[in-house]
């Protein structure tokens, strides 16, 4: 009986609620009449006072709640920017706050009077454009709706991140704001100001229920983002072709703040659903218990639903679970237990985690997940009412499963309207002005691109960019001692400080290094041989691939006759060319002596063999020519073969003992003599990097190579021959895609040294 006494009691008090709205300042005004004089007039006056207090309380009440739904703008702005990459962060912080004034101002102009004014056939409101009014209640009710309005249009901004221009964005807030909420909230929300039991609506008309705005609020701004979203695509680089998992997943700027966003919009979300209540009354209190406990359910398991999923208690589900408890319980909140809010939250964090999934293989880009959390939850919300509805407490007179097929109604007709409206206008304004930002703004991050809004690690990666770019290692990161970045940027600044100071030592010893190695160029060269040959039918060349090479060939005439000398050292560098020139001194010494090839092979092995560094040898031909007998003789040390040609025909002398300086020798009998007449033929002796030059299939060419080399390169003159010869090797052992800064600097650069002799006319 008590619980029948206090709802008759809860309805006339609605009753007198909504007179008082109607009429508060006749009834302030006739506190100074006449009746006051009786008893009967005081115990009236007495029941006008108390009306008007609950009026003033309903009017508080309702501006604290639309406080909380603007605080709410914070939240998304929070969530939304933590989510973002760093690079796009501050334009996503800029559009939560610019969308707020744009959809604020626009739905004064017309999106209030599309809304609530007089109905057009239940489509469409046709008054209260530009809108303004002295009544208290109705202004607090504004007041209340904006803050709705600025929240359908800020559930986009979240979903559509770092890839849509500002004024892009700017452009779909007044629409969305302007047109398309306030069409779909007259059709269930719009009602006659003195008499609200009054629908204008189609869908109110029909019964449709949505306490808070699930679908009014919540679908419409997931429908309108999910048009977006299909229009401008992913971002660059978000989903990978072929890629079986979906997608690259990439970081948010700062996780700690989307959760604080998270925690504001739960906080705010008192506001969101105490408010739609219009009034402080003892409905509250159900009110605010089935938002909190929905919630907590959308928390835990959304959470739940991570950890099977992910393996650990994956942010991503933390962080929207308990919004999407929230927008669930939107449209029931005031109809239902709460065990039934626990329900509706519940599933609520599984569908949006399901559809978090989903969207991934669908390879729909979502920054914040709008789509799962509140257009697939503003469905089930719009749903779980007539599930989950007490039957007594929504007023209604149909069968349950009616209301439900009522609500379906509304889904469906709520979609389609949102979702092909928002799509065609959004579509033709794309072709004619780019929604999406250019690739390279993208890159770039829309922090810069669209505000110019440099960041301190934007700064820092500047500084580190040029330095690569130029080598200046006078170059200063920015310096901050309370950021991360700043903290970075002080000590990179110490290290290259001291990488300076190294450059700087560094750099005297190179110069100390390269002037000695020029010197040791200049001693190379002068032990080449210099002397006019014009007399003697023999021509060499030497191309080193670094400073200082490690092939030689050397000539030392006589009257009659010229000894020869091509050898090659194991290794390269310094080390190699000291070896050759003390290798050079001994050829010399014994050819002036007139010794044999092969002795002189034998007084210079055992010399290098006790002098040469360990594991250092030299591969050695050395021959002489008797000008008037015409007899050549050559010996062979561990060197690529001697090729003797006449004609097209080659003959080879090869090695006939190990290298020079490898083990000592008893006597010049281990390396063999060679002896012939010349004739027409000529000689010619080669180094390694000749037979191991790679041809087009990536093969050496050989010595068989060297000789078609040879035959290709035939000439009269032995000099152009061998030129000729020389530079089709070089261009092929040229390696152009390497640069070396030495010394000498080059582009490219050789394999080996390439040196090549011949004797013959």
């Amino acid at each position: 009986m008590a619980d029948v006494r206090i709802e008759q009691l809860f309805r006339d008090l609605s009753e007198i609620r909504k007179y008082i709205y109607t009429n508060v300042d006749k009834l302030e005004s006739s506190i100074s009449q006449a009746e006051l004089s009786s008893k009967g007039s005081l115990n009236s006056l007495e029941f006008r006072l108390e009306a008007i207090l609950q009026a003033n309380l309903d009017t508080f009440w309702l501006l604290m709640c639309s406080i909380l739904v603007f605080l709410m703008q914070a939240g998304f702005m929070c969530l939304e920017s933590g989510l973002t990459r760093r690079k796009s962060s501050i334009n996503v912080a800029l559009k939560n706050l610019a969308d707020f004034g744009i959809a604020v101002v626009t739905f004064w102009a017309f999106g209030f009077g599309l809304m609530y004014g007089a109905s057009y056939s239940g489509l469409v409101g046709t008054k209260y454009f530009l809108f303004f009014t002295n009544v208290a209640g109705y202004q607090t009710y504004f007041v209340f709706q904006a803050m709705f309005v600025a929240t359908a249009a800020t559930i986009i901004s979240g979903a559509v991140a770092e890839r849509l221009k500002f004024f892009s964005y700017i452009i779909i807030t007044f629409i969305t704001s302007g047109i398309i909420y306030p069409l779909v909230g007259h059709w269930i929300w719009a009602f006659d100001f003195s008499n609200p039991e009054k629908k204008f609506g189609w869908l109110g008309k029909l019964g449709f229920i949505d306490f808070a705005g699930a679908s009014v609020v919540h679908s419409v701004g997931g429908w309108v983002a999910l048009a977006v979203l299909l229009i401008v695509g992913p971002r660059t680089g978000r989903f990978r072709k072929n890629d079986s998992e979906g997608g690259k997943t990439f970081q948010g700027s700062n996780t700690p703040m989307a959760a604080l966003g998270a925690l504001i919009l739960w906080f705010g979300w008192f506001g969101f659903n105490g408010g739609a209540n219009l009034a402080m009354d003892i409905r509250i209190p159900l009110i605010l218990i089935n938002t909190f406990m929905a919630a907590s359910a959308g928390l835990i398991f959304s959470s739940v639903m991570g950890i099977i999923v992910m393996r650990k208690p994956e942010p991503m589900f933390m962080i929207t679970g308990p919004i999407a408890g929230l927008v669930s319980i939107t449209a029931s909140c005031a109809f239902v237990s709460p065990a039934s809010a626990i329900i509706i939250g519940g599933i609520g964090g599984i569908l949006s985690g399901s559809f978090l999934i989903i969207l991934e293989k669908l390879k729909i880009d979502d920054v914040v997940n709008a789509i799962p959390v509140h257009l697939i939850c503003g469905i089930w919300g719009t749903l779980a009412i007539a599930i989950f509805g007490d039957i007594e407490k929504m007023g209604i007179e149909i069968s349950r499963l009616d209301q439900l097929y009522v609500q379906l109604i509304g889904i469906v007709s709520i979609g389609a309207f949102c979702f092909v409206s928002s799509y065609l206008i959004f579509k033709i304004i794309n072709y004619f002005y780019p929604l999406r930002v250019s690739k390279i703004n993208e890159e770039l991050g829309l922090n810069i691109a669209e505000h110019n809004a440099s960041t301190d690690t934007h700064e820092l990666l500047n500084v580190l960019g040029k330095q690569a770019e130029t080598q200046d290692y006078t170059l200063r990161a920015p310096q901050d001692s309370f950021t991360e970045t700043g903290l970075i940027g002080t000590q990179y600044n110490r290290m290259m400080h001291k990488l300076e100071e190294s450059e700087k030592q560094k750099n005297m010893w190179k110069n100390r290094v390269s002037n000695e190695i020029k010197l040791a160029m200049q001693v190379q060269k002068k032990l080449m041989p210099e002397r006019d040959m014009e007399n003697y039918p023999v021509y060499g060349l030497n191309i080193p691939a670094r400073e200082i090479s490690g092939d030689f060939y050397d000539f030392y005439p006589h009257d009659d006759q010229i000894y020869f000398n091509l050898s090659d050292v194991s290794g390269k560098g310094v080390n190699a060319g000291m070896v050759m020139a003390k290798a050079i001194t001994l050829f010399k010494i014994f050819a002036k002596q007139k010794y044999k090839p092969n002795e002189i092979l034998f007084e210079m092995n055992n010399d290098l063999n006790l002098t040469n560094p360990s594991g250092t040898f030299i591969t050695s031909i050395i021959g002489s020519y008797n000008l008037k007998t015409d007899e050549i003789e050559i010996a062979n040390a561990g060197h690529q073969p001697a090729l003797v040609k006449t004609g097209d025909n080659f003959v080879e002398y090869p090695s006939s003992s190990t290298p020079l300086g490898v083990t000592k020798q008893k006597n010049e009998k281990a390396y063999k003599l060679e002896n012939f007449k010349l004739g027409s033929s000529r000689v010619y002796c080669f180094t390694d990097g000749f037979s191991e030059c790679l041809d087009e299939n990536n093969n050496e060419i050989g010595v068989e190579g060297v000789k078609e080399l040879l035959k290709r390169h035939q000439n009269s003159k032995l000099k152009i021959e061998l030129q000729n010869a020389t530079e089709e090797i070089r261009q092929k052992s040229l390696k152009h895609e390497y640069k070396e800064k030495g010394v000498k600097e080059v582009s490219g650069i050789l394999e080996d040294d390439l040196t090549l002799i011949g004797i013959g006319k």
